[in-house]
Parts: structure tokens; C-alpha cells; sequence
């Protein structure tokens, strides 16, 4: 009587091992910004596997619209203030992964299952398990039996939001600018700057930049000094105010190109003799944006043009300055030089 009872709990348990052996499950990884909702494709391995899931999706389309195969969706965000704001930011990055989907692969909402988390990181996962013929034939059947009308009101609710995402999605693709994603001018149009490397030379710098398009600022920065020591025989003097307007290149908008305009008037007597006059001139710049964190980053830049300087020579005699002649230099060559310490203002 024993024998005849183990050997049903047997089999049972051997049938429940081999299911679940059989069934499986895919997982792809899409990266974000933190910080940002957009879906940059060429961000890391994004493009590789966006081909790996529409390959899957391609390959195993009726199964998933069926329900057969639903796409399990989860959105995270870590890098926000507060868990309100990460579980907004996680839920238009996964609803981002979804709509390209649905754009390209023809899918609708009910293909997904979907979860936000305010956690772990800056990233959206897609995952799918490929069960056996009767373990999709009992998901299906579950996942019919098991609609309500709570359900179906919160699929709605979900499948407005993310057709929401999906219209501002195809708008996004179909812009001009399409190869830009970048959210900079809604979250910091306003910048503070000071140029790292004139502070060293005892030269205070500050600046104020306007991002005015997430590819287009317009910033200005100022410079003045004022040095006098051994009695008054050396000197070293200057202001400067330089306008400029930069261009932001790729989608994260790092790299720059710009066109600079500087002018300013100089007073130094480092040796036997002084000079004092003014100067401006102009140039092409270039350059590289390091984040540091949220709130700070390093802007790394050289300006390449001319500059035209007039000015008087000097020399002290008996405490009288006495004018020995005057000259005009015109300079081609590194204008612009830079390390500078970026405060974005945040909204």
C-alpha cells in the first residue's frame, strides 16, 4: 500500500521538476542617463540589445500577442531626490523601452506587464519567460480568467499613459533634431562659471550661461585685477569680458563648438618696463563637459583665433612714469584657455 502511494508523489514531483526545467527566461538591459527619461539608443550596449529583443519579439510575435508570452517590463530610478520623483522618472523610461516596440514591432500594451521601481539604478529591464507548450496553454488561460474590472480600469489608466509616451515618442522621431535627446534647458537653462585656471593666477573669473536650446547657449564671462607691490614699481592689472555662443554637439550634448568675442584693457610692469593699453579680438572655440555630479560640472576649453592689442610702453623714473613709445601687436594663435567650474542652477 506504501509502494502504491509513493509512486504517484513521485511522478508528480518529477513532472513539477521537468516543468520547471522547461521553462526559461530572457532578460535585456537598456541603460540610462541618470537623471534623464530618454532613451538613448546608442548609450552603451542599448543598440545591441534593442536588435536582441526586436529579434525575439520578430521571431516570437503571435505568442506575445496572444499572451502567451507577455513582455515583463521593469523601470528603475535611483537618482532623484525623492522616491515620488524616481518612480516618475522609472515609469516614462519603461514606457520609452515600450514604445519603441510599438513603433517598430507593432505591439500593443497588453504585450506587457508592467513594474517601477524608485531603486537600484538607472535602467529598464525586459524580461520573458519561454515556458512549454502546456505551461503557455495555462498562463493563457490564467491570464483570461483572471480579468477584472479593477484590472481592465488600471489597463486603461496605464495604456493612456503610455499612448501618451508613444505619440511623444514619434513626435520625437520624426523632429528635425532628432539626433539630440538631451533634457538640459527644462531642468537648468542657467549656469555659473569660474574659469579654475584664472583663479590660479589670482585673476577672478565668474560667468553666467543661458542654454536657451538644449544644442544653443549664450554665456559671458568677466575677469578683473588688480596687483601692485614693491613700492608700487610692479604692477599687474587687467579686466575682461568675453561674450561667446556654443553649439552642443550629440545626443548628450558633451562636446561643443563655439564663436568667441573678447575684449578688455591691461596694465603690468613685471620688469624695467611697463605696459598699459587695451585689446580685442575673437575666435573659433572648442571643448568637452565633464559632469561631476548633479549639480557641478568641469568645462574643458581652447579658443583659436586673432587678437589685436595697442598699448603705451613705460618706464619709472624717480617715481615718474615716463612714456618711452608706443606699439601694436597683432596676435593669431591660442586666445582662450580654460578650466571652468560649472554651477547648474536648478529649477
Amino acid at each position: 500500500m506504501l509502494k502504491k502511494l509513493m509512486l504517484p508523489s513521485f511522478l508528480l514531483l518529477f513532472a513539477l521538476c521537468t516543468g520547471a526545467q522547461e521553462k526559461k527566461e530572457r532578460v535585456y538591459e537598456f541603460r540610462f542617463v541618470p537623471q534623464k527619461d530618454m532613451f538613448f539608443i546608442p548609450y552603451g550596449d542599448n543598440h545591441k540589445e534593442l536588435e536582441r529583443l526586436s529579434s525575439f519579439v520578430a521571431e516570437h510575435k503571435d505568442a506575445i500577442e496572444n499572451g502567451r508570452m507577455p513582455l515583463y517590463v521593469d523601470g528603475y530610478c535611483n537618482s532623484m531626490p525623492d522616491e515620488s520623483q524616481n518612480l516618475a522618472i522609472a515609469r516614462i523610461r519603461a514606457n520609452r523601452v515600450k514604445s519603441e516596440l510599438i513603433v517598430h514591432q507593432e505591439l500593443t500594451e497588453k504585450c506587457f506587464v508592467t513594474h517601477n521601481h524608485a531603486d537600484k539604478g538607472n535602467w529598464v529591464t525586459v524580461r520573458v519567460q519561454i515556458a512549454a507548450p502546456r505551461e503557455s496553454a495555462k498562463i493563457a488561460t490564467t491570464a483570461e480568467s483572471g480579468k477584472t474590472g479593477k484590472t481592465v480600469a488600471a489597463g486603461k489608466t496605464a495604456s493612456s499613459d503610455l499612448q501618451s509616451d508613444v505619440s511623444e515618442y514619434q513626435d520625437f522621431q520624426s523632429a528635425s533634431d532628432v539626433s539630440s535627446v538631451s533634457s538640459y534647458p527644462s531642468s537648468h537653462p542657467f549656469s555659473l562659471r569660474a574659469n579654475l585656471l584664472r583663479w590660479a593666477t589670482l585673476t577672478p573669473d565668474l560667468g553666467l550661461e543661458w542654454r536657451i536650446h538644449r544644442h544653443v547657449s549664450i554665456l559671458v564671462n568677466g575677469s578683473w585685477t588688480s596687483w601692485s607691490w614693491d613700492n608700487k614699481n610692479r604692477r599687474y592689472a587687467l579686466w575682461k569680458v568675453s561674450p561667446e555662443v556654443r553649439y552642443y554637439l550629440g545626443k548628450q550634448g558633451k562636446g561643443f563648438l563655439g564663436v568667441l568675442y573678447h575684449t578688455g584693457e591691461f596694465h603690468y610692469k613685471l620688469g624695467k618696463t611697463g605696459r598699459q593699453g587695451d585689446y580685442q579680438g575673437g575666435g573659433l572655440t572648442g571643448g568637452y563637459l565633464l559632469d561631476l555630479n548633479r549639480a557641478l560640472s568641469l568645462d574643458f576649453h581652447a579658443g583659436l583665433g586673432y587678437t589685436r592689442s595697442e598699448y603705451d610702453q613705460y618706464k619709472v623714473v624717480e617715481s615718474t612714469r615716463v612714456r618711452q613709445g608706443s606699439e601694436t601687436k597683432n596676435y593669431w594663435g591660442i586666445n582662450q584657455l580654460g578650466i571652468t567650474l560649472v554651477w547648474k542652477l536648478i529649477k
